[in-house]
Formats: C-alpha cells, sequence, structure tokens
C-alpha cells in the first residue's frame, strides 16, 4: 500500500517508493529503495522536501502514535553519522530552586564516587564502575527534570575539585545533550557514562603536570595528550564496559579538520559520541578557572567554540546550544534598560527570555542591588551579551533567587 508521510514521520525500515520532486533537491541517485541506513534517514529529514511515498507492503508501516521511541532508529554509538536533531517531548520541568537543592545533593554525594574510580585508575587497579552506574542513573533523572539546575552548579568548581567535578560536568551536559539529539533511553544513558569516565587516562599523567600553573613543555604536552590512550586502555578492562565510553575515552580530542589527536581522524571516521564528547569537554573546561587561567563566560565560550573552524560537528555544536540555552545559565548581559544581568535561569520553551538577576548600572557605572527580573513578563530584554571585565567587575553575583 502507497501511502505519503511527512519526512517527520520517516523511520529506518521504511521502503521509500518515491521521492517528490526534482534529483538536485536530494542526495538519491535512486527513488525507491530501503530506508535501512541512519546516513539516509538523517538526509531526508535534513533536505528540503516534505512528504515522502513509502510503500508499507515493502517495509515498516507509519507507527499508530506517529512518533513512538524506537532504539533503532538511533545508530549504534560508535556509528560515525550524526544523528538528526529530533528532541524528544519533553517532560514537566521541575523547578529550578527545587532541583538545585538535589543537584546540590548529588554532586555532593557524587565526590567520593568518582575520586575513589579514579584513585584506582591512578593505582593501577581495575576500574570499578558499579557505583558510577548509579551515579549516572541519579544524574540522568536531575538532568531530565531540569538539565539547567545540575549543569550550573557542577560549573562551579576549584582548582582542587576540578578533576572530579568536570567528570560530573561533561557526564551531565553529554546527558542533555542526548536528549536534545533524540537519543534513546539506552544511548543516553551510555553517553552519560562516557563523560563521566572520558578523562579517565589522566590518572596516568603526573599530577604536577596536570595542576602545572605555567606553560607546559613540548614533552609535557606530550605526557598529557597520552590520557586519551590510556584512558582506552584502562577502560577495556572492564567487563561491560560500552563502545560509548571506549571511543570517547580514546577520541575526544580528535577534531573534524583532522588536527585533533591521538590519529588525526576527521569528520566522518569521528562517531556521534566522540563529537559530542569534545563539545561537552571543551564547554566545560574553557568556561571553568584552572590554575593556569580564569574561566570565560559561558556566553564569550559558546561564540569561541561556534568560531572555531573546523574543530566541531556544527550540527553537534548547533544541538549543544539549544540544549543549554542561548544565554546559558551564568552568563553577564546587557539589558535594554542599561543594567548588566546574569542569567539565574532558562526557559527551554523561551530562549530569549530567561530569569536574570540585574546588578549593575552601566549608566551610573554604579553597583545596584541585585533584582531578580522575569523576562517572560518584563519589559527589558537582553541586547547583548556584556563582558563584565570591561566594567570592572571580577565577580558575577550568585544564582541564586
Amino acid at each position: 500500500m502507497l501511502k505519503s508521510i511527512a519526512t517527520e514521520q520517516l523511520r529506518l525500515g521504511m521502503y521509500v517508493h518515491s521521492i517528490p520532486g526534482a534529483w538536485i533537491d536530494h542526495p538519491f541517485w535512486r527513488k525507491s529503495f530501503k530506508l535501512d541506513r541512519f546516513e539516509d534517514l538523517e538526509a531526508l529529514r535534513a533536505g528540503p522536501i516534505r512528504e515522502i511515498v513509502i510503500d508499507t507492503a515493502k517495509g515498516r508501516d507509519i507507527a499508530p502514535e506517529d512518533a513512538a521511541e524506537d532504539d533503532e532508529e538511533t545508530p549504534p554509538p560508535d556509528s560515525p553519522a550524526a544523528p538528526a536533531p529530533v528532541p524528544r517531548k519533553a517532560a514537566t520541568r521541575t523547578d529550578t530552586r527545587v532541583e538545585r537543592e538535589r543537584a546540590a545533593k548529588i554532586i555532593s554525594s557524587s565526590k567520593s564516587t568518582v575520586l575513589n574510580m579514579f584513585s584506582e585508575a591512578r593505582m593501577g587497579k581495575t576500574v570499578d564502575i558499579k557505583d558510577a552506574a548509579e551515579l549516572v542513573t541519579e544524574i540522568t533523572s536531575s538532568v531530565s527534570r531540569n538539565a539547567d539546575a545540575l549543569i550550573s552548579l557542577a560549573r562551579l568548581k576549584t582548582a582542587d575539585d576540578y578533576t572530579y567535578m568536570h567528570s560530573v560536568a561533561v557526564c551531565a551536559m553529554m546527558i542533555s545533550l542526548a536528549h536534545q539529539l533524540g537519543m534513546s533511553h539506552d544511548q543516553t544513558k551510555q553517553a552519560g557514562m562516557a563523560g563521566l569516565l572520558h578523562d579517565v587516562g589522566k590518572m596516568s599523567v603526573p599530577l604536577d603536570i596536570l595542576n602545572k600553573p605555567a606553560k607546559l613543555t613540548e614533552e609535557e604536552f606530550a605526557s598529557v595528550r597520552s590520557h586519551t590512550v590510556a584512558g582506552h586502555s584502562m577502560l577495556r578492562q572492564i567487563d561491560g564496559i560500552s563502545q560509548a565510553a571506549l571511543d570517547v575515552s580514546l577520541h575526544h580530542h580528535e577534531k573534524i579538520d583532522g588536527s585533533g589527536y591521538p590519529f588525526n581522524l576527521k569528520a566522518d571516521q569521528i562517531s556521534v559520541m566522540a563529537k559530542m564528547g569534545a563539545v561537552c569537554d571543551v564547554y566545560d573546561a574553557i568556561t571553568s578557572n584552572r590554575p593556569y587561567k580564569a574561566g570565560w563566560d559561558p556566553a564569550r565560550s559558546i561564540r569561541h567554540m561556534a568560531s572555531s573552524a573546523g574543530h566541531f560537528d556544527a550540527s553537534i555544536i548547533e544541538a549543544f546550544v539549544k540544549a543549554i540555552g542561548i544565554y546559558p545559565t551564568g552568563s553577564c548581559v546587557m539589558m535594554q534598560s542599561g543594567r548588566l544581568a546574569v542569567v539565574v535561569d532558562q526557559r527551554p520553551d523561551q530562549l530569549l527570555t530567561p530569569r536574570v538577576k540585574v546588578f549593575y548600572s552601566t549608566q551610573s557605572k554604579m553597583p545596584l542591588k541585585p533584582e531578580m527580573v522575569d523576562l517572560a513578563h518584563s519589559n527589558d530584554k537582553i541586547i547583548a551579551y556584556a563582558d563584565p571585565a570591561k566594567w570592572g567587575i571580577r565577580n558575577l553575583p550568585s544564582l541564586d533567587f
């Protein structure tokens, strides 16, 4: 039976009977074929064609609910094809203040879990990931309720707890990004575990090199770069470790243009999970205070990453921005009223109207009594990102309500 459906309704296993329009509108030399490759599904969804005719006698029919989650629609974690950004229907979002309290407890309890895991790795023992799996489940639940809460708290790290908090932050961002990309529940948890374990190889690097406040020598930098291969080797000793965790640990420093390490892989040679890991790892690293530099404002970091040609996959960066917001929590912004504000709470469905805390007047060049403003119910609005250093501001107000 022939049936015309919207391209958004396409699923792997369907038989494409015909594609309307000229051949130049799509990348396929044939118009009839079994849709069994995720790359082809992605190309059809992303193209200009809005309707396609399928033959249900030769392939899968459209699901009755028209949007049933199906694991086979998401490519395996080691597939190089980037999934089409098909976000899930959002669950009811927990109030940020409530979820931050829960997230704070998760972060507190995560310290011993991650430190124990990394200590085992530094001593050459096989890492036990049982507790890590439970931690990933807790983080996944928190991110599902309100991604902004835990991610914003995980950014607040000190030099002493950077290593473990970086792992927790990347775990949370990988989960949020997986949600945005429409990955299955199982793959989302795999993404979280991959994020939590991505830097375990750094336990093979001497601490004096990891914490060195000055520029590294070529030999020291080579030691740091070796953490990807070392981490992959450590994780291979773990029974039941996922391919996603192995892949991200080994390839999260590869770049689209082939200038990354350890193997100078390019574009389609890099898996989706590794591309995700690269984005989350760099974002958290450059927004965090380190012994050798102060962290950048989230907004500046996003602009820098988006303009880093050849480094990141464009579709992954786009999904990441949607996941963390156009104005990420913690960003300093300029208001139309001439006041500076810090973003304290996101609205996933209204990215231009977050809740902010105004704290400084650029007209009088004087601090103001901090005031919460809900931009969804205000005549004021954000007109640009702002560099707090330009106004002599070193520390932004807290994100507390």
